[in-house]
């Protein structure tokens, strides 16, 4: 009767369970008193000394759910009181929210009152979309960049990646996606960015039309590691919600490194071993589940175009992090500083970027002009140093003597300002002239000889 008793009471969830910290570690805090109520994921209110504290349980050790705050611990004391908090964290974005700058955990930011709450709660960390019942990847759409359009065409449902390094205009380019690419709604996730950029990209690069259509969610880099990883998931949460709807959504990234960085903060806080230049074995695990939630829907509803940048680690595209998101999103565009260095902007190297949207994303005609300006850069890009000394004799190659004459015109083709906006089919027409005019020139000295 006892134990028939005691198991009962075991399965009555209370109305309240709370614990006490018992050690702060740095970013780490320890509370016990929580065995059999406290999950991973699951948060708690912690007491502070002048405000509460909101933490999420990253770990389980013996009687102790390790703890990670979502802002700065500062006023936690030892045995302060720390209630878990009842059911699992959820969004409820609407319409209401275009326009609107948010944090991580969906709270309004930009000083225009508190936001909206839509009708069906949306899940932070959610699962995508079962493989099977998935559409595919839709129509080519317009960038307004010249380079992406013809080298590295975006279509409805496709995830880039931006990789490029430090001060070679990966934010300037991102700004120019957010304003030209055609879409219903923008959800622009700025992870890990500096502080003082984020009113010049709200204001100055996106402007009073693109926030008309969008959704930013920010957490700079000076706030804790939770809030960053929470950020890139809520940036996710609310493109789901609008695709749900059946819209085409633009998703904008900056970055994804900074998302596995703060992985990487909070699996070593939590005892976790490091792997490959200290990142943890979580971080690979986490890339595919954040970025596979971009992409087409099911049936019936709309898709999540995503753009995800990677900030190479001393321009080392082989790094960890590049390496692998590489390898999970359905192309690459490759920024090089030797590009920016000689002021060509937006600095794409055409020649390692790469869409597997291609060839099927152009028309035939289309993809014979880019196959052969790909390929005069190609042969220029491999005899451009003996070009540069001297060393090389004008008429020894007549494939090098048209990619000299090429060369030139296409980097003007594809260098562009902020404001420039570019249109495919006008860029693909200016292709055309730069090459027909090279054929006819060489017809031109051909017929003279």
């Amino acid at each position: 009767m006892l134990a028939a008793a005691a198991a009962a009471l075991r399965d009555v969830s209370p109305d309240l369970r709370f614990g006490r910290v018992v050690a702060v570690r740095g970013a780490l805090i320890e509370v016990e008193g929580l065995v059999g109520a406290a999950q991973i994921g699951a948060r708690l209110r912690i007491e502070g000394l002048d405000a509460p504290v909101e933490a999420e349980v990253t770990g389980l050790d013996r009687g102790i759910a390790q703890c990670m705050p979502f802002s700065d611990p500062q006023g936690i004391t030892s045995g302060a009181r720390a209630d878990l908090m009842a059911g699992r964290f959820a969004l409820r974005p609407c319409d209401a929210w275009l326009g609107r700058t948010v944090d991580g955990l969906g709270r309004a930011v930009d000083g225009k009152g508190p936001l909206p709450r839509g009708e069906v709660p949306r899940p932070i960390k959610a699962a995508p979309p079962p493989a099977a019942s998935r559409a595919r990847v839709g129509a080519k759409i317009q960038t307004g960049v010249r380079a992406l359009d013809i080298f590295a065409p975006l279509c409805v449902g496709q995830r880039l990646g931006l990789f490029a390094g430090s001060g070679v205009g990966k934010s300037v380019l991102l700004s120019m996606l957010a304003r030209w690419t055609e879409c219903d709604v923008a959800v622009i996730g700025l992870i890990g960015e500096r502080g003082r950029e984020v009113q010049e990209f709200i204001e100055d690069d996106l402007g009073p039309e693109g926030l008309a259509r969008s959704v930013v969610v920010v957490a700079t880099s000076d706030e804790p590691a939770l809030m960053r990883r929470q950020a890139a998931w809520t940036t996710l949460a609310v493109a789901e919600h609008f695709r749900a709807q059946g819209k085409r959504v633009l998703c904008l990234m900056d970055s994804v490194t900074r998302f596995a960085m703060a992985q990487r903060e909070i699996g070593l806080a939590s005892g976790e071993p490091p792997a490959t230049k200290g990142y943890t074995p979580t971080v690979f695990a986490e890339l595919p589940r954040l970025l596979e939630r971009a992409g087409p829907g099911r049936a019936g509803e709309g898709s999540i175009t995503g753009l995800f940048t990677v900030l190479v680690d001393g321009d080392d595209h082989n790094e960890p992090v590049a390496d692998a998101v590489r390898g999970i999103l359905d192309g690459h565009v490759v920024m090089s500083r030797r590009i920016a260095d000689r002021g060509r902007y937006p600095a794409i190297d055409v020649l390692k970027s790469v869409s597997r949207t291609l060839p099927a994303a152009h028309s035939p005609e289309e993809n014979l002009l880019r196959t052969e300006a790909r390929r005069a850069l190609s042969t220029y890009g491999d005899m451009e140093e003996m070009i540069r000394l001297g060393a090389y004799k004008e008429g020894t190659r007549a494939e090098v003597d048209q990619a000299i004459a090429l060369a030139p015109a296409i980097e003007t083709l594809l260098k562009q300002g902020k404001n420039d906006r570019g249109f495919a089919a006008e860029s693909f027409a200016m292709l055309q002239s730069i090459l027909v005019s090279d054929a006819g020139q060489g017809g031109d000295a051909e017929g003279d000889a």
